[in-house]
Order: structure tokens, then C-alpha cells, then sequence
């Protein structure tokens, strides 16, 4: 009996230690619930990325107007991180016109405000941020994106798509003197135009 007391032990140990494993695998971004998705293009020289996450429908409604009736994910009219987790980034290695305005090259997050009629995009120097706000060693703080500090914001038609899309998904598409950075998602497409300033 006293012999197969380490045994059990060392049995116990292992067990513990492979229940932590597991759980911390789950935390890793690529087991998420909203993957980690990268879109990525040239523009001649100019290399532009986006890094978001990928957060899929899960029978709820997206995009709308709130009502005492009715909840959409994504309220119209209200600031969202254009993605899950954390803000979705963009990186351009040169300077671009986006939405026909000149962005100079770095790293910036987008954040949008879906409606109806128009979308309105910022583009905000802003980075690091969880959402709208920060988790950091003291915990969550709220609020820290500020649009008063966006280096861009303009405004930009949605369009309707025929099929829906589960999964939230940014691409780019080759267009005429440069292309469209698009976002899709449900029934809703936005399309967003850019191209390479020199």
C-alpha cells in the first residue's frame, strides 16, 4: 500500500498539471471563440495590413437599430472596435489616400459607427486597446479611445449583400487606382477606397 501511495501522487500531479495545460491553450488567440484574421495587400511599394478578429453571427442579429423590442450586437450609431477583442489595427509601410484623405504611414486602429445610410469610419492613432478601452496590470479601464483624436474620419455607404456572412471577414479587392478595403458581415458589405499616395 505505502508503494503505490507516490504512485497516486505523482498520478494526481499530472492530472493537475494537465487540466492548467488545457486551460491555458484555450486562452491562446487561435482557440478563441472570435479568431485572430489578417488581410494584407501591395499598393506598388507600399505594403498595407490589417489585423482584426473574426467574430461569427451565432443566431443573433448584427446590425441595427435598438428598440424596446429588439437588441442588435452592433447598435447603430455607436462606436465598435470593427471586429471582436481587441481594436482591429492597420499598418501601411508608405503613405495612402483613404476615402480620398491622405494617411501617412504607421499603424493606426480603425473603429467604426455602422447605420443605416452611412458608416462612419475613424482611423485613430490610438493603439493597444481592448475594444473601446484597455486591460492592463490593474485591470480594465473603460472608455480610453478618444475620437477627438482620430487622424481620419469620413463617411461611407453600406451596401446589401445576397448571402449571408457568418463569419466577420476584412479583405482587400483590387480596384481602379488602388483598392477597396472591405468589411462583410451578415447581409451588410462596406466598402472602404485606397490607394497608394506616390
Amino acid at each position: 500500500m505505502l508503494r503505490k501511495a507516490p504512485v497516486l501522487i505523482v498520478s494526481l500531479l499530472c492530472l493537475v498539471a494537465a487540466t492548467d495545460l488545457a486551460t491555458a491553450q484555450d486562452l491562446h488567440p487561435s482557440r478563441r471563440p472570435s479568431p485572430v484574421g489578417i488581410a494584407k495587400t501591395f499598393l506598388g511599394d507600399t505594403y498595407v495590413k490589417v489585423v482584426y478578429n473574426r467574430p461569427y453571427v451565432r443566431n443573433r442579429e448584427i446590425f441595427g437599430a435598438n428598440t424596446d423590442d429588439k437588441t442588435f450586437l452592433v447598435p447603430f450609431g455607436q462606436i465598435w472596435r470593427t471586429g471582436a477583442n481587441e481594436a482591429t489595427e492597420i499598418t501601411t509601410t508608405g503613405a495612402l489616400y483613404v476615402a480620398g484623405q491622405m494617411l501617412d504611414a504607421g499603424t493606426y486602429s480603425i473603429f467604426t459607427e455602422p447605420g443605416e445610410e452611412q458608416w462612419v469610419i475613424h482611423i485613430s492613432p490610438q493603439l493597444g486597446l481592448d475594444g473601446t478601452g484597455r486591460l492592463g496590470p490593474d485591470g480594465f479601464t473603460p472608455n480610453i479611445y478618444d475620437p477627438s483624436m482620430d487622424v481620419l474620419t469620413f463617411n461611407v455607404a453600406p451596401g446589401m449583400l445576397e448571402e449571408s456572412v457568418d463569419q466577420f471577414t476584412i479583405s482587400f479587392e483590387d480596384a481602379d487606382g488602388g483598392a477597396h478595403l472591405i468589411l462583410r458581415w451578415e447581409k451588410t458589405e462596406v466598402r472602404i477606397p485606397i490607394g497608394a499616395a506616390s
